[in-house]
């Protein structure tokens, strides 16, 4: 028998925009005017992308006390691609990222060796990262120090 972890959003939506609650946290999900939102919070895509960068912060931070790895801080910058026509409708074409680029830079003392066993330990347990895979999404990430 396992302890399973139980994440829940609620919320309501009007046109594009949808208002939607986490615990006592709010988010709101648009899409920039040109796509029919408001811009009013971020589009769900980009959404993913930084629940990516959090989940690897996340693991990694957990990863690192494990190690006893000096873990300062890491500046991301992800990259998803995607092939519109999907999201339209055309069925020969997946509506979900192709392809996603991760670029960490990582602050710590450490040597490179030792922030490529962090990567692979964080990329193994982080469960936005293992979901990506399971899809068939390219994955292309690079971790260096700051």
């Amino acid at each position: 028998m396992s302890n399973k972890m139980t994440f829940q959003v609620t919320g309501e939506t009007n046109n594009m925009r949808a208002d939607l609650k986490s615990k006592q946290h709010e988010i709101i999900i648009d899409e920039p005017a040109n796509m029919g939102g408001t811009d009013k919070g971020q589009d769900p895509m980009s959404n993913m992308l930084a629940s990516l960068a959090g989940c690897e912060n996340v693991i990694a931070n957990m990863v690192a006390k494990e190690m006893n790895f000096d873990l300062q801080s890491i500046e991301f910058d992800v990259r998803g691609e995607l092939d519109p026509r999907g999201l339209m409708g055309d069925e020969n074409v997946r509506p979900y990222f192709e392809k996603v680029h991760v670029e960490a830079k990582v602050k710590t003392e450490e040597s490179q060796e030792r922030i490529d066993e962090l990567k692979e330990k964080t990329d193994a347990r982080c469960p936005v990262i293992t979901t990506f895979k399971a899809a068939g999404v390219e994955m292309e990430a690079n971790w260096t120090k700051a």
